[in-house]
């Protein structure tokens, strides 16, 4: 789509669905051991999509809220996992776990600005060895170094004994009219990029390939009020996309009062600007405005799968689409994510392809960890190193349980965790059956949540004073996969000692800088307390 115009319609979408039914491989690939061409690969990776259990958000079964057309056309010719998470629900540190196939705190990217060195080796580095050709369009946000000042140094201060509002307050801003469809810009030139690159590249190659396309949206936009480098707490879109969304479908979240929330979310919905008064109408344009990004979303989706279709490639490719994390949308009084609510952790994941199982619903618990080893296994690449994940190639096949991979059984659970900003703890995510599992800092310090899902989708029932069993049961299980309080001691170490290097940097611009990053608008109402509340943090390690 190119010049303001329109993504493919219902006609081009029918004809699609004609052409994925019926079309037939044509160009010769190479063929690896075992006798058959190895297929090309499709990753389309996006930001801050949601996938939840009660149809509340995007596409789950049921789901009347927003229309998306081209993440149903993948439901129908594949496969939709309805329980995959996140491995860290923030963009670095999840995105670090995706590309090395390793949890979190085996990698130590612990924020936004801690994540993989520059040279790790890749699923893509290794498909490259093995004769793929690659290509990488659009946001990556793997390695350190990355994001704003700010995001780091959030982070490294949450355990200083002050709260400070830290983004603008979420709000709405409809730019255009009903004409406009290319919003955010920057991802439709990305897109672009790929399908020139199907149509003019992949098109003439005789060797498979994997192409990687990362999108920002339905990422907020930025909020130039909010400070330095900008809080980002605007959810942007047009007429066009927002008559994509049902209003009457809008589900209002139910929230906790002040006094019920844990002390951790308390924090949290602090430190995103979500303690003021906000109103059911505010509420519900929030989220249907977040919806219609996702259409915005769902349609650069489908101009890659148009591209696939319009070559011939659609056939011998598996496409896959997945995000780096959720967006609460207002979920328990918060936007944004670096939650391990559903809202936050719970992520899409859907793939489509040659052998893939076509319109299968497969509840396993799985996480982007899973990437990696899939990925190695589609182009037939030994597993050599231990990964945490495993590959999702025996579920998205439809075999039955007991055929497993040479490494064993999937686990019957998945972990998430979290350590940078707007949350003042480490925190653990143990997702197994029913039940969720949150663990905080050291196990002692910060009370457990339990939450039994299939009894309260919402997570507003904390049951863990209810069922001491489950969570001794539970806590056993997280601590046999990470040493939790000694990880959390690891982290609170390397956010001092950062800050540290990062105070004496500046000299005697240090009063200045801390003082203007996003949370100026509370800091400069009384910045000596603020400094002295750090140098008191500073001084507990002394």
């Amino acid at each position: 789509m190119r010049g303001g115009g329109r993504p493919l319609g219902r006609a081009g979408l029918a004809l699609l669905l004609m052409a994925a039914a019926a079309w037939a491989g044509r160009r010769p690939r190479p063929v690896a051991p075992g006798g058959q061409p190895r297929p090309s690969v499709v990753l389309v990776a996006c930001d801050s999509l949601v996938s939840v259990q009660d149809g509340r958000l995007t596409f789950h079964p049921g789901n009347q809220t927003v229309d998306l057309p081209f993440i149903n056309f993948m439901k129908r010719y594949g496969t939709v996992f309805l329980n995959a998470y996140t491995n860290s629900p923030i963009c670095c540190p999840s995105r670090a776990a995706m590309w090395s196939g390793l949890f979190t705190h085996l990698t130590e990217s612990w924020n936004n600005f801690k994540g993989l060195d520059p040279g790790y080796v890749t699923w893509m580095d290794l498909m490259e060895k093995h004769g793929y050709r690659t290509q990488k369009f659009g946001k990556l946000d793997y390695t350190s170094g990355h994001h704003s000042v700010s995001n780091r140094v959030e982070a490294w201060t949450r355990d200083v004994d002050f709260l400070l509002r830290q983004e603008g307050r979420p709000m709405v801003k409809l730019t255009g009219d009903k004409t406009h469809v290319r919003v955010m810009e920057a991802d439709w030139r990305t897109t672009d990029k790929a399908v020139d690159w199907i149509k003019e590249e992949a098109i003439n190659l005789t060797q498979p390939f994997v192409l990687y396309l990362g999108l920002n949206l339905p990422h907020p936009y930025p909020s130039p009020y909010a400070g330095e480098n900008f809080g980002s707490s605007t959810f942007l879109t047009s007429p066009y996309w927002l008559e994509k969304v049902t209003y009457e479908a809008i589900k209002i979240p139910k929230w906790s009062s002040f006094s019920e929330m844990h002390p951790v979310d308390y924090y949290s919905s602090y430190t995103k600007n979500c303690t003021g008064e906000f109103t059911k109408q505010e509420v519900r344009n929030i989220r249907a405005f977040y919806y219609a990004m996702c259409a915005e979303t769902d349609a650069m989706l489908g101009e890659v799968i148009s591209a696939l279709r319009d070559t011939g490639l659609l056939k011998k490719t598996v496409v896959i689409f997945t995000a780096d994390h959720g967006e609460l949308a207002m979920e328990h009084r918060q936007f944004y994510k670096m939650s391990m609510y559903e809202g936050s952790s719970h992520v899409p994941l859907l793939v489509m392809g040659p052998g893939i199982k076509e319109q299968q619903q497969v509840p396993d618990v799985v996480s982007l960890v899973d990437i990696y080893p899939t990925m190695l296994d589609i182009a037939r690449i030994p597993v050599t190193q231990n990964l945490s994940g495993h590959s999702l190639m025996p579920l998205l096949c439809g075999k039955a349980e007991n055929e497993v991979s040479p490494r064993g059984p999937r686990p019957s659970w998945v972990l998430s965790e979290f350590h940078g900003c707007n949350v003042n703890s480490s925190t653990y995510m143990l997702r197994t059956g029913k039940w969720k599992y949150i663990a905080y800092s050291d196990g002692r310090s910060v009370l457990p949540q339990l939450f039994d899902l299939s009894d309260d989708a919402d997570e507003l029932t904390n049951v863990a004073v209810k069922f001491p069993v489950i969570v001794h049961s539970l806590d056993k299980i997280l601590r046999s996969i990470v040493n939790y309080p000694k990880v959390s001691s690891s982290v609170q170490e390397y956010n001092k000692r950062q800050f540290i290097i990062w105070k004496q940097s500046l000299g005697q611009n240090y009063s200045n800088v801390i003082a203007n990053l996003r949370w100026h608008q509370d800091w400069l109402k009384e910045p000596q307390k603020y400094e002295n509340a750090i140098d008191k943090w500073l001084g507990q390690s002394e």
